[in-house]
Order: C-alpha cells, then structure tokens, then sequence
C-alpha cells in the first residue's frame, strides 16, 4: 500500500485547510476520504487473492496495470498536457524517479507482508507512519518541536525496543513501510501539489515499469509465471492490482481537495485499524503481548500528536483575531 501523507508540517502546523472546506464538511469529500483509506484498509484480502504469486511478481504486475489504468485515466479527463509537463520538468522527474525507487520498496515490502502472514506487522508500520514524519521533520527540514512531539517520538521509540526484545527480532516490516513511505512523502511534497494524483502515479509508474516488464518476461521465459498458469481469474485479479492501486489514489486527491487536511489526517487511521484487524481476526495472525505493549505505546504517541496539533492549529487561528484587537 502507499497512503500519502495527510500530516501537516509537525512543527509549525499551520492551518492549511483547503480552500473549499472552510464551512462545513464536504459530503462528496468526506466519502471520498473514507472510501480511500478503506479500500487501503482491505488490501491486505485482495493480495491473498493472487497466492501462489511472490511478492516481486505482484508488485511488477502492479506496476504495469497501474500504469495501464491512469493512461485510461489522463485520457478520460484529458489530462495528458499535465503528464507531458512532469515529463518536461527535469527537476520534477528527478524527484519523481527517487519517488519511484521508494515506492517500489513500499509496495514490495506490503505485498510481501500480505502474501507471508506479516499484516499486523504492516499496520505497525502505517500506524508509526505519522511519528517518521515528525522525525524527518527533525533530521532532513532542520524543524524545531515542541515538547509534546519529542515525547510522542519516546513513545514511538520505546514501542519498537518493546516489539524488538519481546519477540526477539526487529519489527522490519513495520520499520521499512513507515520509513518507505516517510521519504516517500517527503518527496511528493517537494514535488508540490500542482502534481496532480493520476499524472504523478503515471510517471512513477513510468519510471518502473521497464524494469517490471524485463522481470515478467524474463518469469515468462523460464516457465516462473503465474499469470495465465493459474486461470482466468488469477489472471483478471493480477490485472486489477492496477485498479486496487489507482482508485484509492484518486479518491485520496479528491478528498484532499475538498476537505481540511486535519480531517483527512484523521481518516488515515482507518487503513491500519482495518489491517489489524483483518491480520488477527481472518488471517489468525498472533498478538503476544509484547506486541499489544507495542501497539499500546504507538497509540499514546498518536494521542499525543493528535493533541498536539489541533491545539498549534487552534492558536494559529487565534492569532489573526489577537492582532486585529490590537
């Protein structure tokens, strides 16, 4: 899976509502936002659907059927002038190709979770997700915090050394998606939003998809394919990655659009909570109870940033009044 990031800036969060969602909520947002984080949410079910397929070959497979589907996309919504000028962008492109390599790395670490019995493992990670923001924040954007982030990060610091001793290995599954997908983020975000979601998709999938292509050929050619060894419909459920992939992409976009970025934020919790729960309750995965320590820790931090951030917005809102007073 790759959900954006729906977090503000940590340190400044500063009211960056959309421009539309000034009143109340948009309806056509709100279902948007919540139809993308639970299809996001669900994906876990529809990777178990193409066993016996491994991980590489799913994700090559997703690459090249996303890339299908948001070629139909630019072309129903007559967006392919925007796809042209990503290409143009030198500048663009380059962070568009390190986007690529990050999210190449993020979706074969999710697949390989799903397809191995690590979906608990995987919503650690997404849950962690907001925590790596406030640390990149630190580390690549040089950002001052406040004291409640640096006690959120010990949180998130201390639920991983709980994970780690009480099982016995490092959580890297968690660790790789939640860092994947921090830099991942980090880099849409100096791509900027006039990058619209199917002409971003399209040219990261772009980036990928020859090398996608030369690993299908080649599992073609020395007999390893699973997707017409299988029948029809395994054939039809590896095709539709590209659509499991792009359309929760496309409501995320529009939800973004429509509603406050605070209120999408707080939607990106759906995803994980739903892979929890499919994780333990329909793939039996095990909770010891070092992880359910864990979980418990990142939860608090999440509380704390939550905390956090509505009250930096509520005093950045006050602010404008305070000085129109004086």
């Amino acid at each position: 899976m790759s959900t954006p990031s729906a977090t503000p800036s940590p340190a400044t969060a500063t009211d960056t509502r959309a421009p539309a969602a000034t009143g109340a909520l948009d309806p056509r947002g709100l279902a948007a936002g919540t139809g993308a984080y639970l299809l996001w949410g669900v994906l876990p079910l529809y990777f178990e659907l193409l066993k016996p397929s491994g991980a590489v070959e799913v994700v090559a497979h997703r690459v090249l059927w996303s890339l299908i589907f948001c070629a139909a996309v630019l072309s129903a919504t007559r967006t392919w002038r925007a796809f042209r000028g990503v290409l143009r962008s030198r500048r663009t492109m380059a962070l568009v190709a390190a986007a690529s390599v990050l999210l190449a790395v993020n979706w074969l670490t999710f697949v390989f979770a799903a397809l191995g019995g690590h979906v608990v493992d995987a919503a650690l990670g997404y849950f962690i997700n907001p925590l790596v923001t406030v640390l990149l924040a630190v580390l690549v954007l040089r950002e001052r915090l406040r004291r409640t982030q640096w006690v959120a990060l010990g949180f998130g610091v201390a639920a991983v050394v709980v994970i780690t001793v009480g099982l016995g290995r490092l959580p890297w599954v968690a660790l790789t998606l939640a860092g994947s997908f921090g830099v991942y983020g980090l880099l849409k975000n100096r791509v900027g939003r006039s990058v619209a979601a199917a002409p971003g998709l399209a040219a990261e999938t772009l980036v990928l998809a020859p090398m996608s292509a030369g690993y299908l050929i080649w599992l073609g050619v020395t007999g390893g394919s699973t997707f017409t060894a299988t029948g029809t419909w395994h054939a039809l459920a590896l095709a539709g990655t590209g659509i499991a992939t792009a359309l929760p992409l496309l409501l995320f976009g529009e939800a973004a659009r429509r509603l406050p970025l605070s209120v999408v934020g707080s939607l990106q919790y759906l995803a994980p909570v739903l892979q929890l729960l499919i994780g333990v309750a329909v793939l039996g995965e095990t909770m010891p109870p070092a992880r359910w320590w864990g979980f418990g820790l990142v939860w608090v931090a999440l509380v704390l940033l939550t905390i956090d951030g509505v009250r930096a917005q509520r005093a950045q809102r006050l602010r404008p009044a305070v000085a129109d007073r004086t």
